[in-house]
């Protein structure tokens, strides 16, 4: 079996969670996040793109899913397989209403149960199926937020994940900057950094490692396409290493070649930046602090046209199409940061009227008296010939 908790912290979670419920007067959890079946359960799997659901109350735990995952329930998970439900795929199958009768074996009809919408587990045409199937059998309330505010604070053993997922991360970038140099292939660097994550022993991350060079180094996003470098150039990367699911963002822009003096005062302004979000970083204070110290910084510097709304978002187990744990560091954002909060910093700088990319970010650790960076990589700009 492959189960990354011991019994106990599940039976933990599923008590914090089981109270969680009593609190809000919820009497069943539907759970279609497959963050949350990891969580609470140990379920390990991308069958979340099909119907699947798993189901809390206040005396038990259901997984209903299809056959191609019954062995990865009982492999991954700590479920029984008296706890494990298959629905069956055939012309004219009704997921959903087999879904309401496990919910009523187990005594929720006319319940009242929690839902979990916020989430790619449960696309809007599975629930206009569960909708139909639940109307008149239970009334309900979305409680999206339920699992993944518990899942915030992490335990020991998750920040010892979240610790070597850093080091892949920091392994990652240490590939990537011995084979930037001119006339290197994009290709081979993306090998060169995911090789690296999986030789020790990490996973696939909750999406694609981002690269992009010369005028793609402006994107923030993963586009299909690969070119060679040249001389001068600029590749911006970001990249996650991820063990045990948990993950530990990164983010650098590389030259080849040397930085002019606009790149020189862009690299500047994020380290500045970077170490400012650090400084406010701290337990019982709001994720909105963090940005306002970001913005600061980069208006401060002439780069308000060029940076984000946003300036990171907090890590954990996460799953595709996006490694983002939601929600970010934007203006405003009233969430309080806690001690066990790990989150990822990025400075982004994406300026089209120069043509410059400048992006420093790396993941760090909310404690008791601050702030730990995970990262062991330096910010000294990198100028490869």
């Amino acid at each position: 079996m492959t189960v990354h908790f011991s019994t106990e912290e599940f039976e933990h979670r599923i008590a914090r969670a089981r109270a969680s419920l009593d609190e809000r007067e919820i009497d069943g959890l539907l759970m279609f996040a497959p963050e949350s079946h990891f969580y609470i359960c140990g379920y390990d799997t991308f069958g979340f793109a099909m119907f699947q659901c798993l189901v809390l109350t206040a005396t038990d735990l259901h997984l209903f899913t299809r056959t191609p995952d019954l062995r990865q329930a009982q492999q991954t998970s700590i479920l029984d397989d008296d706890q494990i439900h298959i629905w069956i795929d055939v012309e004219g199958a009704k997921p959903a209403a087999e879904l309401k009768a496990l919910l009523s074996t187990l005594g929720l009809e006319g319940k009242h149960l929690g839902i979990e919408f916020n989430t790619v587990g449960l696309s809007a045409h599975n629930w206009r199926l569960l909708e139909e199937s639940l109307d008149a059998f239970a009334s309900f309330v979305d409680a999206s937020d339920l699992v993944t505010l518990l899942r915030r604070e992490k335990s020991p053993r998750e920040i010892e994940y979240h610790r070597h997922a850093a080091e892949l991360s920091d392994d990652g970038l240490d590939a990537a900057i011995e084979l930037t140099h001119e006339g290197a292939f994009e290709g081979d660097i993306l090998a060169a950094m995911q090789g690296t994550v999986f030789k020790g022993g990490g996973d696939y991350a909750g999406n694609e490692f981002i690269i992009g060079s010369g005028p793609a180094a402006l994107l923030c996003r993963y586009q299909s396409g690969r070119r060679h470098l040249k001389s001068p150039d600029q590749m911006t990367l970001e990249w996650a290493g991820a063990y045990c699911r948990y993950h530990a963002a990164m983010m650098r822009t590389l030259l080849v070649g040397k930085a002019n003096d606009v790149q020189k005062r862009m690299h500047a302004a994020c380290v500045e930046a970077l170490e400012a979000c650090e400084a406010a970083v701290r337990p019982g204070e709001p994720m909105g602090n963090v940005f306002d110290a970001h913005a600061r910084v980069f208006d401060k510097h002439g780069f308000a046209q060029a940076r984000m709304n946003a300036c990171g978002y907090g890590m954990g187990a996460i799953y595709n199409p996006i490694w983002v744990d939601f929600p970010m560091f934007y203006k405003g954002n009233p969430l309080i940061m806690n001690a066990g909060n790990v989150y990822f910093l990025h400075m982004i700088l994406m300026d089209s009227d120069s043509g410059y990319a400048m992006c420093w970010g790396h993941s760090v650790l909310v404690k008791e008296d601050g702030v730990e960076r995970l990262s062991r990589s330096s910010l000294d700009l990198v100028e490869n010939n």
